[in-house]
């Protein structure tokens, strides 16, 4: 009976750490996405102004 129990033991610690590893994973790729989207957010702003600030651009359209 007790090795039946170790064997349960394991088996139940083995499935919760997978768990905790897939649970740590999804974090970091949820993190990982939302700070690629942060960062191509914040280049096109800076392309954008630059872009503006050479051309002499401005939001209004032009005058005919």
């Amino acid at each position: 009976m007790p090795l039946r129990l170790t064997f349960l033991v394991l088996a139940a610690s083995s499935l919760l750490s997978a768990c905790a590893v897939i649970a740590v994973a999804d974090a970091v790729v949820s993190t990982t996405v939302s700070v690629a989207g942060t960062v191509i957010s914040t280049t096109a702003s800076v392309v954008g102004s630059g872009v503006k600030a050479v051309t002499g651009g401005s939001d209004a359209p032009a005058k005919k």
